[in-house]
């Protein structure tokens, strides 16, 4: 089953004579249970497509269908559904709020989506042991290094069990032990959780982590 299709996509910027062709016909899918990193050049456009994939700018031309649904075409309301409930993101910078601690830091989107915290304990819980921060859970993220702070971001992304994680130079601001650390974990989720991931990446250590590597080349997956 596609939980990702990406149809003759066509993304540009600015207009007349300084239009920007960043995505040109580009064409791709991810199955349900893959891990698929998207690589190529600096300024290729693959941060831009996981942005439209993501239904964070919906300007383009084409189709892009997610868990069935098309992205360009659905009212923002139900894109904001979609997006509580089945996209996981997680950014090259980790967006934490430093006045809660790591459980308040995972849990803040599914409260704000009106989930009780006792709810979510059992959850919170398995999240926080999958991702070796059971006994950072009343840490402040000051205290957390890098690493530690992008498996927060991660566990946040994941307490609400979406159907897809995607995932945007998730080691871009990590040493390289924190780098392998991050990558692993999201191999585990794939593989004991089933999770979907799709990662943006220039690194091709990072990419080998995944179960398959697509790559943008002039607007184009290859």
């Amino acid at each position: 089953m596609s939980m990702i299709e990406v149809r003759n996509v066509t993304k540009t910027f600015g207009k007349d004579t300084t239009l920007n062709v960043v995505l040109d016909d580009c064409s791709m899918n991810v199955e349900e249970g893959e891990f698929v990193s998207l690589m190529g050049a600096s300024g290729s456009g693959k941060s831009t497509l996981l942005y439209l994939i993501g239904g964070l700018d919906r300007d383009f031309k084409g189709n892009i269908i997610f868990c069935g649904k098309d992205i360009g075409s659905i009212k923002d309301s139900e894109l904001s559904d979609l997006r509580l409930e089945s996209i996981g993101f997680v950014f090259q910078f980790y967006n934490l709020v430093m006045n809660l601690n790591v459980e308040e830091n995972i849990m803040l989107p599914s409260t704000i989506n009106g989930k009780k915290r006792k709810d979510l304990k059992k959850d919170l819980d398995e999240i926080l042991e999958i991702t070796g921060l059971t006994e950072k859970r009343k840490a402040m993220p000051a205290t957390l290094s890098g690493g530690q702070q992008q498996r927060v971001a991660i566990a946040r992304a994941i307490l609400g069990a979406p159907s897809v994680i995607l995932a945007d130079e998730p080691t871009g601001n990590l040493d390289s032990t924190s780098s392998r650390e991050v990558m692993e974990l999201f191999r585990r989720l794939n593989k004991e959780k089933g999770m979907t991931i799709l990662q943006v990446t220039h690194s091709q250590e990072c990419a080998s982590y995944g179960t398959r590597i697509v790559r943008l080349e002039n607007g184009k997956t290859v």
